[in-house]
């Protein structure tokens, strides 16, 4: 895209920080959508549990990117938890569309957040955009989470779900748990480690947001993995490799049911998910291995 205005949910987070920097560094203008009175140029107000954008904020924008939302893992999935989780993903994203699709103006595209917790436990399967959802919360709330966009999708803009993998990242997110653990020489198994993580490194889930923005042809869901799902059991070999640490210890799957709730049947399930259609869009990862994109989060 030329020099644009482009607003972004979920700025303070992982993804959606890099992102702001990654553009911004390019000489576009990022408008952050923030939860208290705009207090800056860049900021537009919008309560997502009221549905309220301040709509005169996006006036202007040439696209959207959509990525706030409770984070899934932050805490023990109670029933109050678990209904944090969808209704942030689900108002909030209803909110988005429904403030975009009002502008006389709107803008070109909506890249809307969503995950590969769509498609449930695949076992050894490995699967692409044009597979069904899974069953269970997680596949059921991003079902909700990408019909939320209707309103946008009806006023004619180009809506794009960008089903994230497992971003490889120092700074948060699973990965980010995951790298104090493993650096102290106690990191190690998640139950038998024969299920699949589909990982995507941060800079390269960054930059396949900016090819989406920039790709008109691309619409609805898009998977945003690396090529080369690995199992649990590879991803702990490629830390201790890597971070030269020994990876003994295991945490047994009852010990993560205890300690996690229902959040352990995602934790210990698995999901080989291929990124399809970025790749026929002609995207390059540039860390495609597991131990290359641990090496990119070190840096």
């Amino acid at each position: 895209m030329p020099h644009s205005r482009i607003a972004v949910t979920g700025s303070t987070g992982l993804i959606g920080a890099a992102l702001v920097r990654s553009l911004r560094a390019d000489g576009h203008e990022v408008v952050r959508l923030v939860r208290h009175p705009a207090r800056s140029g860049d900021e537009v107000e919008w309560d997502p549990k009221r549905s309220h954008v301040d709509v005169a904020g996006l006036v202007g924008c040439d696209a959207v990117v959509h990525l706030a939302g409770a984070g899934v893992g932050d805490h023990r999935w109670t029933e109050a938890y678990k209904r944090e989780i969808r209704d942030s993903r689900v108002l909030g994203t209803a909110a988005i569309a429904e403030a975009v699709a009002s502008l006389d103006t709107p803008p070109k595209v909506l890249l809307a957040g969503s995950a590969i917790g769509f498609y449930g436990d695949t076992g050894d399967r490995a699967v692409d955009e044009s597979a069904p959802p899974g069953d269970g919360f997680l596949p059921s709330v991003c079902v909700e989470w990408e019909e939320a966009t209707a309103a946008a999708e009806e006023a004619g803009i180009r809506t794009v779900h960008a089903r994230t993998g497992l971003v490889v990242a120092r700074e948060g997110g699973a990965w980010g748990r995951l790298f104090p653990l493993f650096r102290a020489g106690l990191g190690g198994r998640l139950g038998n480690g024969r299920q699949y993580w589909s990982f995507i490194a941060l800079h390269d889930h960054i930059a396949a947001m900016r090819h989406i923005l920039d790709t008109p042809e691309l619409s609805g869901a898009v998977n945003l993995t690396g090529p080369d799902p690995v199992t649990n059991g590879e991803v702990t070999a490629a830390m201790g490799r890597v971070l030269h640490r020994p990876t003994l210890f295991t945490a047994p799957a009852p010990a993560l049911r205890i300690a996690l709730g229902d959040f352990a049947e995602d934790v210990l399930g698995s999901q080989r998910v291929l990124p399809g259609r970025l790749l026929d869009a002609g995207f390059s990862f540039a860390f495609p291995g597991i131990d290359a994109a641990i090496r990119a989060a070190l840096r």
